[in-house]
């Protein structure tokens, strides 16, 4: 994951540049690739600590914020955790999350594993902490589709140049009772930028956005006001680094086009009970 490899690197630098401790006492894994996102509910009844739960541990925890951001000097810790595991906390930086003993002399980066329950409690919590809540997306920014009633909705951030947005594009094709607002996310190629600004400015931007991604259909040339760079700015935000980024009403998110059948079930999900818009926010 580009992310995470390049805040393995910025920690290494800052603590050379810091003089802190030797490169002995540093321990810097990547992690492998993987979507995971608050405090995380436990799922099997194991005691997931929060750490506001216990003065104790919240004493703990700043002690290890403050000695994290005296170790590597530019680096701004957003939260700490108490783990399942005896002695190591787990730090989240912007949205990537590292594990360190209390007293900072060994960073770890990779996936926790629950060895007895299988499962990879970092992609867990990664998961959450990527969640966003449906009802905040600025939607009067997004072009937006509707497939039969609409009555189930997804967000998506595109590239008039995405490949892989536009086999998403085909695969929508095969869904009914949908609502899928676009927001415009040129990163991708120089005509990117142009070909978003001639699709929103265009008489009908839903109907121009579709011939382009399934026909190869451009559009004249327009010029208007555009979202685009608050749609950028939005993206950042949220961490989109690239596209499609799907964002579903039950504020999960799937980077990447999704397989037909994937697609159906993540959408019929959220219209199970105590599904919805409410997402963690």
């Amino acid at each position: 994951m580009k992310h995470s490899l390049s805040l393995a690197a910025l920690l290494l630098c800052a603590s050379l540049t810091a003089q802190a401790q030797p490169a002995a006492d540093q321990v810097l894994s990547t992690r492998t690739a993987g979507q995971a996102e608050a405090p995380v509910p436990a799922r099997d009844g194991t005691a997931d600590r929060v750490l506001s739960t216990a003065p104790a541990q919240a004493d703990s925890a700043q002690a290890v914020s403050r000695a994290f951001e005296q170790r590597f000097p530019g680096i701004r810790v957003d939260a700490v955790r108490v783990t399942p595991m005896n002695g190591i906390f787990e730090v989240q930086v912007g949205m990537d999350l590292l594990y360190t003993d209390a007293q900072v002399d060994y960073v770890l980066q990779g996936s926790m594993i629950d060895a007895h329950a299988r499962r990879d409690l970092t992609a867990e919590r990664l998961e959450i902490l990527q969640q966003v809540a449906f009802d905040s997306l600025p939607l009067d920014r997004a072009i937006k589709q509707v497939k039969g009633d609409g009555t189930r909705q997804v967000a998506v951030f595109e590239d008039p140049n995405c490949g892989y947005c536009k086999q998403l594009h085909r695969t929508f094709e095969e869904v009914d009772d949908v609502t899928v607002y676009t927001f415009l996310f040129p990163i991708l190629s120089p005509d990117s930028t142009t070909r978003s600004r001639d699709i929103w400015c265009a008489a009908d931007p839903a109907k121009a956005w579709k011939a382009w991604m399934l026909n190869g259909e451009a559009p004249a040339q327009a010029e208007c006001e555009t979202p685009i760079q608050a749609n950028l700015a939005l993206g950042r935000k949220l961490n989109v680094q690239g596209t499609p980024a799907l964002f579903f009403a039950d504020g999960s998110r799937v980077n990447g086009a999704m397989p037909l059948e994937s697609l159906k079930k993540k959408l019929d999900a959220q219209n199970e009970p105590g599904r919805g818009s409410a997402a963690a926010g």
